[in-house]
């Protein structure tokens, strides 16, 4: 369901595997296509993988979008993107390696706490890589459930892993 209302999202790009770079790139585009405008984005990081597994490094992003979608909408068109790429989260294990990972980490103001969606995302405070991209482009914004600004959560964030500007 469509809401006729500009709506602000912030979305968090991820890829470790084949040509990382191409894959960010090529996901913005079919980003835009699904009619999701990109209003701004962050340089490109690299990052050393989350989880319980050795894996190869991590390229992110974050964007900030505006669209028409309904929250869960939005997340059905990254989904159908994911899938394009060819990742199906529902046979995957949670810490592998993927071609592409699109999460929404704020929407509007608004806090959703859901089997499929939870926003905004439950984990951004604990991790480098999604605080960093989104400090670049939005230091004051506020999160909605912890009050704090992006610049203090990075000042504040626990995450020891590497995160730098990645140079193609």
């Amino acid at each position: 369901m469509m809401s006729g209302i500009k709506n602000i999202a912030f979305i968090q790009l991820g890829s470790n595997l084949g040509n990382r770079l191409d894959f960010i790139t090529l996901a913005k585009e079919e980003i835009e296509k699904a009619g999701i405008k990109i209003i701004q984005s962050s340089s490109v990081y690299e990052t050393e993988a989350w989880g319980e597994t050795q894996q190869a490094p991590f390229l992110n992003s974050v964007i900030k979008t505006e669209c028409i979608f309904s929250p869960f909408d939005l997340l059905k068109k990254l989904l159908e993107i994911e899938i394009l790429f060819g990742r199906n989260r529902n046979i995957e294990n949670k810490w592998m390696e993927r071609v592409l990972d699109l999460d929404i980490l704020f929407y509007n103001n608004a806090i959703i706490k859901d089997k499929k969606l939870m926003i905004p995302h439950p984990h951004l405070q604990n991790r480098k890589f999604v605080l960093i991209p989104l400090n670049e482009i939005v230091p004051n914004h506020v999160h909605p459930l912890l009050g704090k600004k992006i610049s203090q959560l990075l000042s504040e964030c626990p995450d020891t892993l590497f995160v730098k500007k990645y140079i193609a």
